[in-house]
């Protein structure tokens, strides 16, 4: 059985690629919104909590229905904070208002192809298995076995491996899965404890596609986004 489940929207103003990204319009939406709302559709999740040191994305958070408690301080603002330190912050905060939960899942705002459906459904495995924790991850667009680094002249001795060699069709090579960015899902109190999603055990993974894995970075990115929700839009 699952408890409470508090969510977690990380959404701080600074971008170097895309800056203002989290508050960029997208399809007729900011693009914090996508994962507000597809978050308030999901009837397994306790709490919402949009985590941002920018008044302009918590005005959007709150008509949306959704609480900022707080505005994030600098500490935990700029590149070098990390999940574990917005988490905790917001744990702490929590628990000072007589708040508490069992598990947290983090869903970041640069994933709006994530569906409400994907986040129920990773709750479902998290349900089934019993897990401590769940990550989601896609097929990698290109099979790593194509991959290397390489020597600083250039040289490409040994660049791929000899099965690869053997077995040149993509076919032929196992299947590899990457991280996507699109759902975490911990026990807080194991999260705040080993300091990763990636616990010591019972982590288990929710494979998506890769149509909905589209992780927001870069100009390009925000393109590729609006293109596939405008499409989903026309179907729908």
């Amino acid at each position: 059985m699952v408890d409470k489940i508090l969510a977690v929207i990380p959404a701080r103003a600074g971008s170097k690629r895309l800056p203002g990204k989290n508050s960029k319009m997208l399809c007729g939406k900011p693009l914090v919104q996508w994962t507000i709302e597809a978050a308030q559709q999901a009837l397994e999740i306790s709490d919402i909590i949009v985590s941002t040191d920018c008044e302009n994305i918590a005005d959007i958070a709150k008509q949306s229905g959704v609480s900022v408690p707080f505005l994030r301080p600098d500490s935990i603002s700029g590149d070098e904070a990390t999940a574990i330190d917005v988490v905790r912050h917001t744990a702490n905060y929590l628990t000072e208002q007589g708040k508490s939960y069992d598990y947290v899942i983090w869903l970041q705002p640069t994933s709006p192809l994530r569906t409400v459906e994907n986040i129920q459904h990773a709750i479902q495995v998290l349900k089934d298995k019993q897990a401590s924790a769940v990550i989601s991850v896609c097929e990698c667009d290109h099979s790593p076995m194509w991959s290397n680094t390489l020597a600083s002249d250039g040289n490409m001795q040994n660049f791929i491996s000899t099965f690869v060699k053997k077995n040149p069709r993509s076919q032929a090579l196992p299947t590899y899965y990457r991280l996507n960015g699109a759902i975490y899902i911990a026990k807080i109190e194991q999260l705040l404890e080993q300091e990763t999603f990636f616990l010591d055990s019972n982590v288990y993974s929710y494979v998506m596609k890769r149509e909905d894995s589209v992780d927001i970075d870069h100009h390009l990115d925000f393109k590729l986004a609006e293109f596939l929700l405008d499409e989903r839009q026309q179907v729908t």
